[in-house]
């Protein structure tokens, strides 16, 4: 695989203040489709990520992952110098993406109306924990500060016990790809009429988003639904969950018509039309009698592959319970290019969850790379702000500039 010349996105030009996991992962998937994307970190150690998942040579891999295809420019903020580059770069890119505190950008002179008075067709892309305006505005934020505001969190774990978080940035990645959709739709209200826009992506809006029928159960019925977390089975249909078996745990997706197939697979035809059992809603009723019926005949079996070789036969919606370990060398994830092996010249080969979107005009995903810390420093000066070299090595000697090699 090579460096591709064209992508969806080439010419598009970010300017990205963004770091951890939500803002990055917009400008992921806008780099990664080709877009011209400079990530401004700031000194002394840039994106605070760089310091996690340190395995070889003090390489963050999760940076790596984060920042494919990105730029690296780190600059002292600190410094008016710094400032003035960044303000200098505005009128040369057409968006710009943070997810600062709010007031932050303000703060610093670059708030919407400051970028629109450098560039009147700019875009701004603000993401946060709460959003940018209401009473939580400013509160500090995090994934699952939003999620559990959101309601999500209360729904999670088992009915007689605290509420679980997921040990994934589900909230973050979510808002980050809402992000990048939000920009993309931006851009295309620009081809069409010339004008900028300021963009308010909050993870709160994007969790709340998340309910399928939570909300509207509980609001339709006057409040005589009161959705609740239902541990491993789902709370409005069943069967539907995880459900024990010999060696492991298999998920079962098998309401309405595929009951029927669930039968079959069991070989039990009498359930089929039962009084109780056949009956979506009755089943729903006796979950736990349903769970223990089908939970007895996983236990015949010798083990989960047994169970789901026999569930697919019979066309029932299911799947094992995969370990991380067990993903990275699933062939249909390794075909796919869902699960990626990149080569990273610093850290070496190593597996991260590679790009979901496909396009059938580019369908080898590009060889990108992640930046080094301030790597793009004179590039971006001297071609982007035609900088000499003795006022880039000026900034290098007062600190404006600082550049690493990890």
């Amino acid at each position: 695989m090579s460096i591709p010349t064209e992508h969806v996105l080439t010419g598009l030009k970010v300017l990205d203040f963004t770091r951890a996991v939500a803002g990055p992962t917009c400008t992921r998937m806008l780099a990664e489709m080709g877009a011209d994307v400079i990530k401004i970190e700031a000194a002394p150690d840039g994106d605070l990520v760089r310091n996690v998942s340190k395995f070889a040579n003090e390489r963050s891999l999760y940076y790596i992952q984060q920042n494919l295809n990105k730029k690296s420019v780190c600059l002292d903020l600190r410094d008016p110098r710094a400032l003035e580059i960044i303000r200098d770069l505005v009128p040369h890119v057409d968006v710009v993406v943070q997810n600062f505190k709010p007031g932050v950008m303000a703060s610093m002179g670059l708030d919407y109306e400051s970028l629109k008075a450098l560039r009147e067709d700019i875009i701004l892309c603000s993401i946060s924990a709460l959003g940018q305006t209401g009473p939580l505005a400013l509160k500090p934020g995090y994934d699952y500060i939003a999620q559990a505001y959101a309601g999500i969190t209360s729904m999670i774990g088992d009915p007689d016990a605290p509420p679980y978080i997921p040990q994934a940035a589900i909230g973050d990645v979510s808002t980050g790809v809402h992000a990048a959709l939000a920009v993309t739709s931006a851009l295309l209200y620009h081809a069409r009429t010339g004008k900028g826009q300021h963009l308010d992506i909050g993870l709160l809006d994007v969790y709340y988003h998340c309910h399928e029928v939570n909300v509207h159960q509980y609001s339709g019925s006057g409040g005589v639904m009161q959705p609740n977390r239902t541990g491993r089975h789902m709370g409005y249909l069943a069967p539907a969950g995880i459900f024990a078996a010999t060696n492991g745990s298999v998920l079962i997706m098998a309401f309405l018509h595929h009951w029927k197939d669930l039968c079959a697979a069991m070989e039990r035809p009498d359930l089929v039309d039962d009084e109780i059992f056949g009956d979506d809603a009755r089943r729903l009723e006796h979950v736990d009698d349903t769970v223990a019926i089908i939970e007895a005949w996983l236990a015949t079996l010798p083990d989960v592959d047994s169970a789901v070789d026999i569930l697919e036969a019979h066309n029932v919606p299911c799947a094992p319970i995969l370990s991380v370990a067990e993903t990275v060398t699933h062939p249909h994830l390794v075909q796919r290019g869902t699960v990626r092996t990149i080569t990273d010249r610093i850290a070496g080969e190593f597996q991260i969850p590679g790009n979901p979107l496909r396009f059938s005009a580019f369908p080898e995903p590009p060889d990108y790379v992640a930046a080094t810390l301030g790597e793009h420093n004179r590039e971006i000066l001297r071609e982007v702000l035609g900088k000499d070299a003795a006022t880039i090595d000026s900034l290098y000697a007062d600190g404006v500039l600082i550049e690493k090699p990890v």
